[in-house]
């Protein structure tokens, strides 16, 4: 951020816009430390998502409260990170947010059928591609007020990681 304070980036968006991808390039590119969403999430809405079934609201709050507790934690020791996070809406991302003024958000975006096909060649995940519909519905845009940049996420994951990068000023 330039004022002494940590840079804490959130790269969002639907399954298979390339949110993992990204996040890894920035940690790279950055030497920051790297947190994969995902990760946080407690074994009850992995497995109902590896069933097809969409989280609720209810299911995704401990998740996030999670995720901003461990932001927090980086935030107070004055170390930059990322974060690979879904928050699709702008109620999720405020939950990022809360006490943690450093977060900003890098939004990836593409259309449908970019993220179903990199869903349908993806093995080892537990999002299937049964839920895209789910996540499409749900997704709010980074809002003018939010922190943050939107980024295309339809090309190459390196150039994707490149364009992030710039649109970032990293």
């Amino acid at each position: 951020m330039g004022d002494g304070s940590p840079d804490i980036v959130v790269v969002t968006g639907v399954a298979g816009v390339g949110k993992s991808v990204v996040a890894q390039g920035i940690a790279r590119a950055t030497g920051w430390t790297l947190a994969e969403g995902d990760g946080f999430h407690p074994p009850a809405n992995v497995a109902k998502m590896r069933a097809g079934r969409a989280l609720t609201d209810a299911d995704r709050w401990p998740w996030l409260a999670a995720l901003r507790d461990w932001i927090a934690v980086q935030e107070r020791a004055g170390s930059s990170c990322v974060v690979s996070c879904s928050a699709l809406k702008r109620s999720y991302r405020d939950v990022l947010r809360d006490g943690n003024p450093s977060v900003r958000f890098c939004a990836l975006q593409a259309d449908g059928e970019v993220l179903r096909g990199r869903l349908e060649s993806r093995r080892e995940h537990f999002m299937p591609a049964s839920l895209l519909n789910s996540q499409l519905g749900t997704q709010e845009p980074l809002g003018a007020d939010e922190p943050g940049v939107r980024v295309d996420a339809a090309g190459e994951p390196a150039v994707v990681v490149v364009s992030a990068l710039d649109a970032l000023g990293l």
